[in-house]
Protein backbone atom coordinates (compact mmCIF):
# COMPACT_ATOMS: atom_id res chain seq x y z
CA UNK A 1 0.00 0.00 0.00
CA UNK A 2 1.44 3.36 -1.05
CA UNK A 3 0.46 6.38 1.05
CA UNK A 4 -0.22 9.19 -1.40
CA UNK A 5 -1.12 11.73 1.26
CA UNK A 6 0.70 14.85 2.45
CA UNK A 7 1.89 12.98 5.54
CA UNK A 8 2.60 10.65 7.11
CA UNK A 9 4.27 9.50 3.92
CA UNK A 10 5.47 6.25 2.44
CA UNK A 11 8.90 5.54 3.93
CA UNK A 12 11.92 3.57 2.80
CA UNK A 13 12.56 0.08 4.26
CA UNK A 14 15.71 1.38 5.95
CA UNK A 15 13.66 3.99 7.85
CA UNK A 16 11.16 1.39 9.01
CA UNK A 17 13.98 -0.93 10.10
CA UNK A 18 15.55 1.80 12.23
CA UNK A 19 12.39 1.82 14.36
CA UNK A 20 12.78 -1.87 15.25
CA UNK A 21 14.94 -1.43 18.34
CA UNK A 22 14.43 -0.64 22.00
CA UNK A 23 16.17 2.58 22.98
CA UNK A 24 16.73 4.10 26.42
CA UNK A 25 16.65 7.87 25.79
CA UNK A 26 18.44 8.68 29.06
CA UNK A 27 21.33 6.32 28.28
CA UNK A 28 24.64 7.89 27.30
CA UNK A 29 24.52 5.94 24.04
CA UNK A 30 21.47 7.94 22.92
CA UNK A 31 23.13 11.34 23.22
CA UNK A 32 25.27 11.14 20.05
CA UNK A 33 22.21 10.13 18.01
CA UNK A 34 20.23 13.19 19.02
CA UNK A 35 23.23 15.52 18.77
CA UNK A 36 23.97 14.28 15.23
CA UNK A 37 20.36 14.85 14.16
CA UNK A 38 20.38 18.36 15.56
CA UNK A 39 23.60 19.19 13.72
CA UNK A 40 22.29 17.82 10.43
CA UNK A 41 19.03 19.77 10.73
CA UNK A 42 21.00 22.96 11.38
CA UNK A 43 23.02 22.31 8.23
CA UNK A 44 19.88 21.75 6.15
CA UNK A 45 18.47 25.05 7.40
CA UNK A 46 21.53 26.92 6.07
CA UNK A 47 24.42 26.04 8.41
CA UNK A 48 22.91 28.25 11.09
CA UNK A 49 23.94 26.60 14.36
CA UNK A 50 26.07 29.62 15.25
CA UNK A 51 23.03 31.91 15.21
CA UNK A 52 20.04 29.57 15.56
CA UNK A 53 18.92 26.80 17.88
CA UNK A 54 17.40 23.51 16.68
CA UNK A 55 14.62 22.90 19.20
CA UNK A 56 12.70 19.59 19.11
CA UNK A 57 9.21 18.89 20.38
CA UNK A 58 7.42 15.61 20.90
CA UNK A 59 4.42 15.96 18.58
CA UNK A 60 3.15 17.02 15.17
CA UNK A 61 3.78 20.26 13.32
CA UNK A 62 1.03 22.08 15.21
CA UNK A 63 3.07 21.66 18.39
CA UNK A 64 6.03 23.44 16.81
CA UNK A 65 3.86 26.23 15.41
CA UNK A 66 2.14 26.86 18.73
CA UNK A 67 5.47 26.77 20.56
CA UNK A 68 6.91 29.37 18.18
CA UNK A 69 3.90 31.65 18.57
CA UNK A 70 3.96 31.35 22.35
CA UNK A 71 7.71 31.78 22.69
CA UNK A 72 8.54 34.41 20.07
CA UNK A 73 5.52 36.75 20.13
CA UNK A 74 4.80 38.56 23.40
CA UNK A 75 1.38 38.06 25.00
CA UNK A 76 -1.00 40.50 23.34
CA UNK A 77 1.34 40.87 20.35
CA UNK A 78 -0.02 41.10 16.82
CA UNK A 79 0.51 38.51 14.08
CA UNK A 80 -0.41 39.19 10.44
CA UNK A 81 -1.43 35.97 8.68
CA UNK A 82 -2.12 35.77 4.93
CA UNK A 83 -5.17 33.49 4.85
CA UNK A 84 -3.87 30.97 2.33
CA UNK A 85 -6.15 28.08 3.34
CA UNK A 86 -6.88 25.62 6.13
CA UNK A 87 -3.38 25.64 7.58
CA UNK A 88 -3.30 29.42 7.79
CA UNK A 89 -6.66 29.17 9.57
CA UNK A 90 -5.10 26.70 12.02
CA UNK A 91 -2.19 29.06 12.67
CA UNK A 92 -4.70 31.83 13.35
CA UNK A 93 -6.61 29.66 15.82
CA UNK A 94 -3.42 28.64 17.62
CA UNK A 95 -2.40 32.29 17.92
CA UNK A 96 -5.77 33.47 19.21
CA UNK A 97 -5.93 30.72 21.80
CA UNK A 98 -2.54 31.79 23.16
CA UNK A 99 -3.80 35.36 23.64
CA UNK A 100 -2.08 36.86 20.61
CA UNK A 101 -3.94 39.21 18.28
CA UNK A 102 -4.41 37.94 14.73
CA UNK A 103 -4.72 40.29 11.77
CA UNK A 104 -6.08 38.31 8.83
CA UNK A 105 -4.93 39.23 5.33
CA UNK A 106 -7.21 38.00 2.53
CA UNK A 107 -5.43 35.83 -0.04
CA UNK A 108 -6.46 34.05 -3.22
CA UNK A 109 -7.23 30.34 -2.84
CA UNK A 110 -5.78 29.65 -6.29
CA UNK A 111 -2.72 31.93 -6.47
CA UNK A 112 0.34 32.85 -4.39
CA UNK A 113 0.28 35.62 -1.80
CA UNK A 114 1.11 39.06 -3.22
CA UNK A 115 4.09 40.53 -1.32
CA UNK A 116 2.75 44.02 -1.95
CA UNK A 117 -0.41 43.19 -0.02
CA UNK A 118 1.76 42.17 2.94
CA UNK A 119 3.75 45.41 2.67
CA UNK A 120 0.54 47.48 2.61
CA UNK A 121 -0.90 45.68 5.62
CA UNK A 122 2.30 46.22 7.63
CA UNK A 123 2.43 49.89 6.65
CA UNK A 124 -1.20 50.34 7.70
CA UNK A 125 -0.62 48.92 11.20
CA UNK A 126 2.78 49.64 12.81
CA UNK A 127 1.76 47.62 15.89
CA UNK A 128 1.99 44.33 13.97
CA UNK A 129 5.23 42.67 15.06
CA UNK A 130 5.23 39.44 13.09
CA UNK A 131 3.96 37.82 9.90
CA UNK A 132 2.96 34.16 9.96
CA UNK A 133 3.32 32.53 6.54
CA UNK A 134 2.47 29.02 5.42
CA UNK A 135 5.19 28.11 2.90
CA UNK A 136 3.36 25.16 1.32
CA UNK A 137 -0.40 25.33 1.91
CA UNK A 138 -1.41 21.68 2.16
CA UNK A 139 -5.12 22.36 1.69
CA UNK A 140 -4.69 23.84 -1.79
CA UNK A 141 -1.28 22.71 -3.08
CA UNK A 142 -0.08 26.29 -3.49
CA UNK A 143 3.48 27.22 -2.62
CA UNK A 144 3.99 30.78 -1.40
CA UNK A 145 7.20 32.76 -1.73
CA UNK A 146 8.99 33.38 1.58
CA UNK A 147 11.82 35.20 -0.20
CA UNK A 148 9.62 37.88 -1.79
CA UNK A 149 7.37 38.16 1.24
CA UNK A 150 10.42 38.17 3.49
CA UNK A 151 11.77 41.20 1.64
CA UNK A 152 8.55 43.07 2.41
CA UNK A 153 8.72 42.00 6.06
CA UNK A 154 12.39 42.99 6.35
CA UNK A 155 11.78 46.37 4.71
CA UNK A 156 9.05 47.03 7.27
CA UNK A 157 11.44 46.02 10.09
CA UNK A 158 9.15 43.20 11.27
CA UNK A 159 9.73 39.49 11.82
CA UNK A 160 8.34 36.30 10.30
CA UNK A 161 7.34 32.87 11.56
CA UNK A 162 7.47 30.37 8.69
CA UNK A 163 5.29 27.26 8.72
CA UNK A 164 7.55 24.95 6.68
CA UNK A 165 5.84 21.76 7.83
CA UNK A 166 5.15 20.46 4.31
CA UNK A 167 8.11 22.26 2.74
CA UNK A 168 11.32 21.68 4.68
CA UNK A 169 13.69 19.27 3.00
CA UNK A 170 12.28 19.77 -0.50
CA UNK A 171 11.53 23.46 -1.01
CA UNK A 172 14.53 25.77 -0.72
CA UNK A 173 15.12 27.45 2.64
CA UNK A 174 18.35 29.06 3.81
CA UNK A 175 17.76 30.82 7.11
CA UNK A 176 21.23 32.38 6.99
CA UNK A 177 19.92 34.61 4.18
CA UNK A 178 16.70 35.61 5.99
CA UNK A 179 17.30 37.89 8.97
CA UNK A 180 13.56 38.59 9.10
CA UNK A 181 12.67 34.94 9.85
CA UNK A 182 12.67 34.39 13.60
CA UNK A 183 11.76 30.71 13.22
CA UNK A 184 10.88 27.96 10.77
CA UNK A 185 8.78 25.01 11.92
CA UNK A 186 8.63 21.52 10.40
CA UNK A 187 8.38 17.81 11.19
CA UNK A 188 10.42 14.64 10.78
CA UNK A 189 8.00 13.18 8.26
CA UNK A 190 6.60 14.74 5.06
CA UNK A 191 9.45 15.94 2.82
CA UNK A 192 12.17 14.47 5.04
CA UNK A 193 10.47 11.05 4.79
CA UNK A 194 10.86 10.09 8.43
CA UNK A 195 8.19 8.91 10.85
CA UNK A 196 5.59 11.18 12.48
CA UNK A 197 5.73 12.18 16.11
CA UNK A 198 8.66 14.62 16.17
CA UNK A 199 8.68 18.29 15.21
CA UNK A 200 11.31 21.02 15.18
CA UNK A 201 11.61 24.75 15.51
CA UNK A 202 14.78 26.25 14.06
CA UNK A 203 14.78 29.63 15.76
CA UNK A 204 17.09 32.58 16.01
CA UNK A 205 18.76 32.15 19.39
CA UNK A 206 18.52 35.84 20.29
CA UNK A 207 14.77 35.80 19.60
CA UNK A 208 14.29 32.79 21.86
CA UNK A 209 16.32 34.44 24.61
CA UNK A 210 14.22 37.59 24.33
CA UNK A 211 11.02 35.59 24.81
CA UNK A 212 11.80 34.29 28.27
CA UNK A 213 8.57 34.03 30.27
CA UNK A 214 6.23 34.56 27.31
CA UNK A 215 5.15 30.99 26.56
CA UNK A 216 2.67 30.40 29.37
CA UNK A 217 3.37 26.69 28.92
CA UNK A 218 6.16 24.52 30.21
CA UNK A 219 5.77 21.87 27.49
CA UNK A 220 5.82 24.43 24.65
CA UNK A 221 8.41 26.86 26.00
CA UNK A 222 11.25 27.23 23.49
CA UNK A 223 13.30 29.24 25.99
CA UNK A 224 13.17 26.32 28.42
CA UNK A 225 14.10 23.84 25.68
CA UNK A 226 17.04 26.04 24.68
CA UNK A 227 18.34 26.43 28.21
CA UNK A 228 17.95 22.76 29.00
CA UNK A 229 20.21 22.03 26.02
CA UNK A 230 22.72 24.72 26.96
CA UNK A 231 22.83 23.51 30.56
CA UNK A 232 22.75 19.72 30.12
CA UNK A 233 24.09 19.31 26.58
CA UNK A 234 22.28 18.73 23.31
CA UNK A 235 22.14 14.98 23.71
CA UNK A 236 19.04 14.84 25.91
CA UNK A 237 15.44 16.01 25.92
CA UNK A 238 13.61 17.58 28.86
CA UNK A 239 10.88 14.92 28.77
CA UNK A 240 10.71 11.39 27.35
CA UNK A 241 11.31 11.70 23.59
CA UNK A 242 10.03 9.48 20.77
CA UNK A 243 13.42 7.77 20.70
CA UNK A 244 12.62 5.23 17.97
CA UNK A 245 11.22 8.02 15.78
CA UNK A 246 14.46 9.93 16.27
CA UNK A 247 16.48 6.86 15.26
CA UNK A 248 14.37 6.52 12.11
CA UNK A 249 14.82 10.23 11.43
CA UNK A 250 18.59 9.90 11.52
CA UNK A 251 18.33 7.22 8.83
CA UNK A 252 15.92 9.38 6.83
CA UNK A 253 18.39 12.27 6.95
CA UNK A 254 21.18 9.99 5.72
CA UNK A 255 18.99 8.90 2.80
CA UNK A 256 18.08 12.53 2.07
CA UNK A 257 21.78 13.37 1.83
CA UNK A 258 22.56 10.30 -0.29
CA UNK A 259 19.81 11.25 -2.75
CA UNK A 260 21.45 14.63 -3.30
CA UNK A 261 19.82 16.73 -0.58
CA UNK A 262 17.12 19.34 -1.03
CA UNK A 263 17.61 19.95 -4.80
CA UNK A 264 17.34 16.24 -5.64
CA UNK A 265 14.35 15.75 -3.35
CA UNK A 266 12.60 18.70 -4.99
CA UNK A 267 13.40 17.37 -8.47
CA UNK A 268 11.83 13.99 -7.69
CA UNK A 269 8.72 15.52 -6.17
CA UNK A 270 8.40 17.90 -9.12
CA UNK A 271 8.57 14.94 -11.50
CA UNK A 272 5.95 13.16 -9.40
CA UNK A 273 3.61 16.15 -9.59
CA UNK A 274 4.12 16.49 -13.33
CA UNK A 275 3.28 12.82 -13.92
CA UNK A 276 0.18 13.17 -11.75
CA UNK A 277 -1.00 16.43 -13.34
CA UNK A 278 -0.56 15.19 -16.90
CA UNK A 279 -2.07 11.82 -16.03
CA UNK A 280 -5.19 13.31 -14.49
CA UNK A 281 -5.79 15.44 -17.56
CA UNK A 282 -5.20 12.47 -19.85
CA UNK A 283 -8.06 10.52 -18.24
CA UNK A 284 -10.47 13.45 -18.30
CA UNK A 285 -10.04 14.83 -14.79
CA UNK A 286 -9.26 18.45 -13.95
CA UNK A 287 -6.56 19.55 -11.45
CA UNK A 288 -7.75 22.26 -9.10
CA UNK A 289 -4.89 24.68 -9.80
CA UNK A 290 -3.38 25.93 -13.02
CA UNK A 291 -0.18 24.08 -13.82
CA UNK A 292 1.94 27.24 -13.54
CA UNK A 293 1.00 27.67 -9.85
CA UNK A 294 0.69 24.01 -8.88
CA UNK A 295 3.19 23.12 -6.15
CA UNK A 296 5.15 19.84 -6.01
CA UNK A 297 3.94 18.73 -2.56
CA UNK A 298 0.22 18.03 -2.79
CA UNK A 299 -2.35 18.22 -5.57
CA UNK A 300 -6.12 18.60 -5.52
CA UNK A 301 -8.19 17.29 -8.41
CA UNK A 302 -11.76 18.45 -9.04
CA UNK A 303 -14.30 15.75 -8.18
CA UNK A 304 -16.30 14.54 -11.17
CA UNK A 305 -19.75 16.08 -11.39
CA UNK A 306 -21.52 12.76 -11.75
CA UNK A 307 -24.26 11.18 -9.59
CA UNK A 308 -22.13 8.06 -9.15
CA UNK A 309 -19.28 10.01 -7.53
CA UNK A 310 -18.61 9.36 -3.85
CA UNK A 311 -15.33 10.28 -2.20
CA UNK A 312 -15.54 7.51 0.45
CA UNK A 313 -16.26 4.88 -2.20
CA UNK A 314 -13.48 6.26 -4.39
CA UNK A 315 -10.98 6.09 -1.51
CA UNK A 316 -11.99 2.47 -0.82
CA UNK A 317 -11.70 1.57 -4.51
CA UNK A 318 -8.16 2.99 -4.63
CA UNK A 319 -7.20 1.15 -1.44
CA UNK A 320 -8.26 -2.08 -3.11
CA UNK A 321 -5.84 -1.17 -5.91
CA UNK A 322 -2.90 -0.46 -3.57
CA UNK A 323 -3.12 3.31 -3.04
CA UNK A 324 -4.31 5.35 -0.06
CA UNK A 325 -5.32 9.00 -0.52
CA UNK A 326 -6.93 11.53 1.82
CA UNK A 327 -10.57 10.84 2.65
CA UNK A 328 -11.44 14.54 2.96
CA UNK A 329 -10.84 17.80 1.10
CA UNK A 330 -10.33 21.43 2.15
CA UNK A 331 -11.07 23.20 -1.13
CA UNK A 332 -14.16 25.35 -1.73
CA UNK A 333 -15.43 22.92 -4.35
CA UNK A 334 -15.46 19.09 -4.08
CA UNK A 335 -12.09 17.57 -4.88
CA UNK A 336 -9.79 14.74 -3.92
CA UNK A 337 -6.28 15.28 -2.60
CA UNK A 338 -3.12 13.40 -3.55
CA UNK A 339 0.30 13.79 -1.95
CA UNK A 340 3.32 13.86 -4.27
CA UNK A 341 5.84 13.33 -1.47
CA UNK A 342 7.37 10.36 0.31
CA UNK A 343 9.42 7.43 -0.95
CA UNK A 344 7.60 7.37 -4.28
CA UNK A 345 8.64 8.06 -7.87
CA UNK A 346 6.99 9.12 -11.16
CA UNK A 347 6.36 5.50 -12.18
CA UNK A 348 4.22 5.11 -9.06
CA UNK A 349 2.06 7.98 -10.27
CA UNK A 350 1.70 6.44 -13.71
CA UNK A 351 0.33 3.35 -11.96
CA UNK A 352 -1.84 5.54 -9.73
CA UNK A 353 -3.41 7.25 -12.75
CA UNK A 354 -4.34 3.80 -14.10
CA UNK A 355 -5.85 2.89 -10.73
CA UNK A 356 -7.93 6.10 -10.70
CA UNK A 357 -9.22 5.39 -14.19
CA UNK A 358 -10.10 1.82 -13.21
CA UNK A 359 -11.79 2.90 -9.96
CA UNK A 360 -13.97 5.50 -11.68
CA UNK A 361 -15.07 2.96 -14.29
CA UNK A 362 -15.93 0.45 -11.58
CA UNK A 363 -17.98 3.08 -9.74
CA UNK A 364 -19.91 3.91 -12.89
CA UNK A 365 -18.66 7.50 -13.08
CA UNK A 366 -19.26 8.64 -16.65
CA UNK A 367 -18.90 12.42 -16.49
CA UNK A 368 -15.43 13.35 -15.26
CA UNK A 369 -15.60 17.12 -15.70
CA UNK A 370 -16.27 19.25 -12.59
CA UNK A 371 -19.39 21.26 -11.96
CA UNK A 372 -17.28 24.41 -12.34
CA UNK A 373 -13.61 25.34 -12.20
CA UNK A 374 -11.94 26.86 -9.16
CA UNK A 375 -11.80 30.62 -9.23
Amino acid sequence: MLLLIPGPVTTRPEVKAAMAQDIAPWDAGFRPLYAAVRERVGQLAGDVLDTHAVLPLQGCGHFAIEAAIRSLIPPGGKLLIPMTGSYAERMARLARETGRIVVELAASPVGPVDPESVARALAADPSIGHVGLVYSETSSGLVHDPVAIGRAVHAAERKMLLDAVSAFGALALDLSRHPEIDAAMFTANKCLEGMPGLSFVVARTAAVQAGRGWAGSWSLDLWDILHHGLRDGWGCFRFTPPAQVLAAFRTALELHSAEGGQPARLARYTANARALYDGMRAIGLTPYLRQDVQGPIVMNIHAPHDPAWSLPKFVDALKARGFLISNFYNTDQPSFRVGCIGAVAPDDFVRFVGAVDSALRAMGVVRRAPLRLAA
